[in-house]
């Protein structure tokens, strides 16, 4: 843990310290609720990147409600646990918030004569306080997904800064990729502090004399448990996972079925192109498509061709087609309000991952990760050379002919590329524990492309589409 100043000019949280009333200047707000619909105005800027709002409890989950009501956000929490000083307990000297974060300001300690074995009991004991603080808000409730994720942290004003900065962290080390401190008044010393804590720190009002939180407020009165779950619950729609079957028009005349999933805080989006023979209920890729569901990535299963398509052979093969379909499903997937910021991946399997590559290499930079599983790459021929996303080659090792293609294949790749060989397998892994082998090389490949390179507020178009 480490210290920050110990500065309080212009911030007190003890209203017995006041040298004076409350300001009387037309600035203050009514109450929290207040509060957020006029913060929320200052964050509309932030719309286009999907935020998440996170509010610290209690008194900062009312403000968080307006704020992820008006940018249609989801709402979520990140509980906090104000270490008090001794015969102050308003006054923090540090703070201690969920996932092991936290910190302790040294030189105030040191200022309050505070021993080592003083400093152990207090901690000890608001870490079993946040325990509890923690079984009471959750409710077996699991927190929202954060990774790469641009964050709101909400709290309904900032005296010394201490319980931002311990929150603050432990979004961090929830995978957030951005934090952006947002308070309706905030004292102007800790404001600057916090500034090395997060990407920005935004407030609507940062008196010189800011005094106690409270005073900027005409009802500052307490908020309860009662209403922090009732606010979480209310705005249990918002955000919520996404499962539905989908219609896309891939020509005038021409409209093929998928299965969207966009799980709770989606970290990118991957759609699946089927081999020959196959479709969007492929029970293999369904179940890759399940297991990425769970770690939190959405996924598009759809039908390349309709059902009096599949009967002319000759389509079934025709992967160019298959690709021009590929990149119309891309295009439909960046039209919509739930997929269309995701990072977006391929998986391809047998013939569907030579659609894949040749859909990539059209659509460029707009593609971040492929997967192939037991895929022939060999028949995507010139296009290997201008695909520019990290390529994962899947291969079961009892597949002799197929892994001999897919070694030449990537030869004739540039871009980043793996081998990866489950000892054993046949061409449709239907082994014991193939698939699930498959499913584990998957989510690796693509949390770390997609997660990594991931666009804020939008993606461009794919080129190419047609």
């Amino acid at each position: 843990m480490s210290a920050i100043s110990g500065d309080r000019r212009g911030a007190v949280n003890s209203l017995e310290e006041l040298p004076f009333g409350r300001p009387d200047d037309g600035r203050r707000f009514a109450d929290r609720h207040d509060a957020g619909r006029r913060l929320a105005v200052l964050l509309e800027r932030f719309r286009d990147q999907h935020p998440i709002v996170i509010g610290i409890p209690r008194g900062g989950v009312p403000v968080a409600a307006e704020i992820a009501r008006a940018l249609s956000a989801p709402l979520d929490i990140v509980v906090v646990r104000k270490i008090g000083a001794p015969g102050n307990a308003e006054y923090a000297i540090g703070a201690l918030a969920e996932g092991d974060a936290g910190y302790v300001d040294d030189q105030t300690i040191a200022e309050l004569n505070i021993s080592p074995r003083e400093l152990k009991t207090m901690l000890d004991r608001a870490r079993q306080e946040l325990a509890e603080r923690i079984a009471r808000y959750r409710r077996n409730r699991p927190p929202l997904a954060l990774a790469g994720r641009t964050v709101l942290l909400i709290d309904d004003g900032l005296a010394t800064g201490r319980s931002a900065r311990a929150a603050a962290e432990s979004l961090y080390r929830r995978g957030a990729a951005r934090v952006v401190l947002a308070v309706p008044v905030a004292a102007p010393s800790s404001a600057q502090e916090l500034r090395a804590s997060v990407e920005e720190v935004v407030a609507l009002q940062a008196p010189a004399d800011m005094w106690a939180i409270g005073l900027w407020y005409e009802d500052f009165s307490p908020t309860s448990d009662e209403e922090v779950s009732r606010l979480l619950a209310a705005h249990g729609h918002v955000g919520q996972p996404i499962a539905r079957e989908v219609e896309i028009e891939m020509q005038r005349g021409v409209t093929v079925t998928g299965d969207l999933v966009v799980p709770l805080s989606a970290q990118g989006i991957v759609a699946f192109a089927h081999g020959s023979g196959s479709s969007r209920l492929s029970p293999r890729n369904r179940a890759v498509a399940a297991a990425l569901n769970d770690a939190g990535i959405a996924t598009l299963l759809f039908d390349l061709l309709t059902g009096s398509e599949e009967t002319e052979r000759a389509n079934v093969f025709d992967i160019p087609l298959l690709a021009r379909r590929l990149l119309v499903a891309t295009r439909w997937l960046e039209r919509q309000p739930e997929t269309g910021a995701l990072a977006l991946g391929y998986f391809g399997a047998s013939t569907g991952a030579a659609a894949a590559l040749i859909a990539a290499a059209a659509a460029g930079a707009r593609v971040c990760a492929i997967v192939s599983r037991g895929g022939r790459p060999d028949l995507a021929s010139t296009a290997l050379a201008r695909v520019s996303a990290p390529t994962l080659l899947i291969v079961g090792g009892d597949d002799h002919l197929v892994l001999e293609l897919n070694r030449e294949a990537r030869e004739q790749l540039r871009c980043e590329s793996r081998l990866a060989v489950i000892p054993h397998a046949s061409h449709l892994f239907e082994e014991p524990g193939a698939l699930e082998q498959v499913s584990r090389l998957a989510i690796d490949w693509f949390r770390r492309y997609l997660v990594a390179r991931r666009r804020a507020g939008g993606i461009a178009p794919a080129r190419g589409a047609q």
